[in-house]
């Protein structure tokens, strides 16, 4: 792993359920990482509160490296209700998933984001789908609204494999839509072997997050998320095939399971140190 490769750690917000910018930062500096992908609905939905994030982290030396958006609806309960209801294929959230999406594109820009991340829920496998169209349409619409901002796009990958990512990459053939690779998605979703996605999505990287888990033995379930290090992600081999795929791009810390979220954190950058060392 690339010396480099410290200061390019950053921490994923909504990992850390922060009920304020005050909270946040203290929860950064305990976990000494000063470097931050932005949940950018709370401060859409809750100015009063959050409108004072940039100035903050201003002051403490924080840099928001990047931000993500979530999507109306979404219900993550089982494999099926997210494939019904994420992102933005459901017709019925469109138009309130649009309105936000917009809104979001204006708080990037003015935060100067250079990279946005979202789910954009579970692509057609075949483009003879009849729902392959319509989601083309809405994500060619939400990567021309990013790209006249000046940002850079990021599909967070797993909820299909990594073939059918890269020829809907392809065929939408947006320079400013890419991935947010997540190895451990991979696993929870079981869709593939985490390197050989990696491999397969190398020229599409715009970030990548640092997450592991365990495979689900049970097909249509769940896998199960765990502490970075102690799951199956091969993450000698992940920052090795980064390196070769000269991705230059940041890795973001997300934990998205367990009570201990701030400890699990610090846990995975002092993994990735060593690994480093």
């Amino acid at each position: 792993m690339p010396l480099a490769s410290a200061s390019r750690l950053a921490v994923c917000s909504w990992s850390l359920r922060p009920t304020d910018p005050l909270q946040l930062i203290q929860q950064i500096k305990t976990i000494g990482i000063p470097r931050v992908q932005i949940a950018l609905d709370p401060l859409r939905e809750q100015p009063a509160v959050w409108g004072m994030l940039p100035e903050l982290c201003r002051q403490e030396g924080i840099t928001l490296v990047s931000g993500m958006f979530g999507t109306v609806g979404e219900d993550y309960t089982t494999l099926e209700s997210i494939k019904r209801t994420g992102g933005v294929v459901p017709d019925e959230t469109w138009d309130a998933n649009w309105r936000n999406i917009q809104a979001a594109a204006d708080l990037a820009q003015k935060l100067r984001l250079k990279v946005v991340t979202f789910h954009a829920g579970f692509l057609p496998h075949e483009s003879s789908d009849p729902a392959f169209p319509k989601l083309l349409q809405r994500i060619t619409l939400i990567a021309e609204l990013f790209a006249s901002c000046g940002i850079e796009l990021g599909f967070e990958t797993g909820q299909e494999t990594a073939d059918t990512l890269r020829d809907f990459l392809l065929k939408l053939d947006k320079p400013n839509v890419g991935v947010n690779f997540d190895p451990a998605n991979m696993l929870l979703y079981d869709k593939g072997d985490p390197i050989a996605a990696l491999r397969a999505l190398g020229p599409w990287l715009k970030q990548c997050h640092l997450k592991d888990a365990v495979k689900t033995r049970i097909p249509g379930a769940w896998g199960e998320e765990v502490p970075v290090g102690t799951g199956q992600v091969d993450w000698s081999a992940f920052f090795a095939t980064t390196a070769q795929l000269g991705f230059k791009g940041d890795f973001a810390i997300e934990r998205e399971a367990g009570e201990q979220r701030v400890a699990d954190i610090r846990a995975a950058r002092e993994y990735v140190e060593r690994l480093k060392g």
